[in-house]
């Protein structure tokens, strides 16, 4: 691996060097003969430059289309009753399955806007949904993964974040099985801060991902939100 870094740290360098050597020659010389050769390893430090950052976009789409069914399945699956849960909690903005599916690109962009400031029906209605996030634990677990083999350190700081906080629940639930999470947090700002930051971001995290799927996918979202609006309705009934 330090081999690899070295030498794509080494060929650039040889190349300028190349090119510094032939214009320090003009200076001496006078032969503008030397001008054109100075002229060829930078056009080759050029096209290399060039062809090294269209290989690294086609990665990176490479690595989120990959990621984009990966969530597919996550979201369609170990992870629909815990969306579920969060949506029903809501007070505002008020958002349904029904309508995140009839929603236009537009549409679903307003509601991801309104998404970033979140009230909850009351404290107790927040505690299904962090239990939910508790019993997908597995799923945070696998994400992590994936985060480090495709190198997408956001993701992994996120779920370090989500895991941290589950555990804590975990804890308390184990010595409290009684009592409920949420009201023990009300008492201790950060870590109330950080329920609402989770499970805000929850909502935002599903509407980015439906815009996603809506943009490039328009299938995929139809199949994912005709499944989540059948189970919603299950749920009500």
């Amino acid at each position: 691996m330090k081999t690899d870094r070295n030498i794509s740290v080494g060929v650039p360098v040889a190349l300028l060097a190349a090119a510094l050597l032939f214009l320090v020659l003009v200076q001496f010389v006078h032969f503008e003969f030397f001008l054109h050769l100075a002229a060829i390893p930078l056009e080759v430090l050029l096209a290399v430059f060039i062809i090294e950052r269209i290989l690294e976009r086609r990665a990176a789409r490479s690595k989120r289309r990959q990621l984009m069914f990966i969530k597919s399945t996550m979201f369609r699956s170990e992870m629909r009753n815990l969306f579920l849960a969060n949506f029903e909690a809501l007070k505002t903005p008020r958002l349904t399955m029904s309508s995140i599916r009839r929603a236009s690109l537009e549409e679903l962009r307003l509601m991801r806007r309104e998404a970033e400031k979140v009230e909850y029906k009351s404290l107790p209605a927040m505690e299904p949904v962090i239990m939910e996030y508790v019993r997908a634990r597995g799923v945070w677990l696998a994400f992590m993964e994936r985060a480090i083999t495709f190198d997408f350190e956001e993701i992994f700081n996120d779920m370090i974040f989500i895991l941290h906080f589950i555990s804590d629940v975990a804890a308390f639930k184990e010595n409290n099985p009684k009592k409920l999470f949420i009201l023990e947090a009300r008492s201790k700002k950060p870590v109330l801060d950080k329920a609402r930051r989770i499970l805000g971001d929850g909502i935002q995290r599903f509407l980015d991902y439906a815009i996603e799927l809506k943009e490039k996918r328009p299938d995929l979202f139809e199949e994912m939100m005709e499944d989540y609006e059948a189970s919603a309705l299950l749920r009500r009934a």
